[in-house]
């Protein structure tokens, strides 16, 4: 093997591994935009869930109820 197709050849692989490291960046990339939106997601259920139930005890016939419960 000759000195020129030596260095096509390295020049290629330097190419070659620097597509590869960014489309498995990507894919990562995408991967954990996914799952942030599934937490977010989950997230505005929980806070949602929360609010109900931060209604339900501030409620004043619920804080009666507990009042005569306890009597």
């Amino acid at each position: 093997m000759d000195l020129w197709t030596m260095i096509v050849l390295v020049v290629a692989i330097g190419c070659g591994a620097g597509i590869a490291e960014s489309y498995f960046k990507s894919k990562r990339h995408n991967r954990s935009s996914r799952l942030d939106e599934g937490l977010n997601q989950e997230l505005a259920e929980l806070r949602s869930r929360v609010e109900v139930l931060e209604k339900i005890v501030t409620d004043k016939k619920y804080q009666l109820e507990r009042e005569l419960d306890r009597l």
